[in-house]
């Protein structure tokens, strides 16, 4: 069985969609600590000068508050409410997009509904993209697992108590921290997410296609037809083990 990880992100990417979907469970990593100018409270979308944030607002807390610990502030004047600005960003720049109408109830609801938990609206919102894409990876909650160790000596934890015998990582920092003996002592292999990003009818064509947005602009922009697209024909892409060998 594969498992594959990662911090809740708001208004996820194509790349940790096609992750959820390589793998047979996936552990949204709640518990760890929140990380300032990251994507677990914004994410890019594509406006007619380029790209614009939409950004959650947060409660100052403490450094080491986890991503479970942080609220939502949500104590701006009405015309300068998060939620309104990101409304007005997509309206504006999305609404003329082929497939915006057929999502409007759901993002009217989604930026309206009065938040105060980050995580809640996270996963909100990333079952709401694996609904649209028909993913249907069980997700687990990293704090329902009371996982120990650090680094690697964690990730063997969660494998074992999700009953894993193969981890999927994403091909960026985690080569340089993983310690890829220790998973072969744990008698668990190590596969390299096999994500390369699709292209795709994009609002404002004469700025080019843009890449890493938040998944958005691909529902928006190309409706029932983003599945295939991002997955491909039939079934979620491979991934490679460790030693090259191919695992679907």
């Amino acid at each position: 069985m594969i498992v594959a990880a990662h911090q809740p992100h708001f208004l996820p990417w194509l790349g940790y969609l096609h992750k959820v979907a390589s793998a047979d469970v996936f552990v949204v990593m709640d518990d760890l600590q929140f990380e300032a100018q990251n994507f677990q409270n914004r994410n890019r979308v594509k406006v007619n000068n380029g790209t614009a944030w939409l950004t959650v607002p947060l409660v100052k807390g403490a450094q080491q508050d986890r991503i479970c610990d942080k609220r939502i502030a949500n104590d701006a004047s009405p015309k300068e409410h998060w939620q309104r600005r990101a409304r007005l960003t997509l309206t504006t720049h999305y609404g003329k997009a082929p497939h915006f109408s057929s999502h409007a109830k759901e993002l009217e609801e989604l930026f309206s509904r009065e938040w105060t938990s980050l995580l809640e609206l996270d996963m909100h919102v990333l079952r709401t993209f694996l609904r649209w894409l028909d993913i249907r990876t069980p997700l687990v909650m990293a704090s329902s697992l009371k996982l120990s160790g650090q680094r690697t000596e964690r990730i063997v934890d969660l494998c074992r108590k999700v009953g894993a015998d193969t981890y999927l990582s994403g091909k960026g920092g985690s080569r340089a921290y993983l310690d890829l003996p220790l998973f072969e002592r744990a008698g668990i292999r190590v596969a390299w997410q096999e994500f390369e990003h699709p292209e795709y009818p994009q609002r404002y064509p004469a700025l080019g296609f843009i890449k890493s947005l938040a998944a958005l602009d691909l529902f928006l922009n190309c409706g029932p037809e983003s599945r295939t697209i991002l997955l491909g024909e039939g079934a979620a892409s491979a991934a490679k083990h460790a030693d090259g060998t191919t695992v679907c």
